[in-house]
């Protein structure tokens, strides 16, 4: 195997980049496995944690392209998990529900997601985990447009 330059391997943008690559490849294959897809995952959370949203309020919480929100939301109706009706307070707009099915297919997923990150993070301890969490979260945080 090539070794990484070292100027490289101590730059945390570096390794931050190659560990995204582990991670994208975690998740993927672990919502593949359960029959699903991390858009799914992303508007479950939301509708379940926010309660009935329109498609465009669900792209911007969960930060997918709208016409993405538009076909995930038909696979989720189709699969029973959501629920899609017109918005008695806007006559354009469609209001989505997640359904009590959605609700036992987000617990269920939020098992996958959890044993992803066990996988990933399987060399750190307890305490590390929840250093790292918090502070990619505070970078994150410092990065995010006002």
């Amino acid at each position: 195997m090539d070794e990484t330059p070292q100027r490289l391997a101590a730059k945390p943008s570096w390794l931050l980049t190659q560990l995204a690559v582990h991670v994208r490849r975690l998740v993927t294959d672990g919502f593949a496995a359960a029959g699903a897809r991390g858009y799914h995952y992303r508007i479950l959370a939301a509708l379940e944690e926010f309660g009935p949203a329109s498609q465009a309020q669900l792209g911007r919480r969960c930060r997918v392209d709208r016409s993405d929100v538009v076909a995930a939301v038909n696979e989720l109706v189709e699969s029973g998990l959501v629920d899609r009706s017109p918005d008695p307070e806007h006559g354009r707009r469609n209001k989505v529900t997640i359904t009590k099915n959605g609700t036992r297919r987000l617990r269920h997923l939020d098992e996958v997601l959890d044993q992803v990150q066990d996988d990933l993070l399987g060399p750190l301890s307890a305490e590390e985990r929840q250093t790292l969490t918090r502070l990619l979260s505070r970078t994150l945080v410092h990065h995010e447009p006002e």
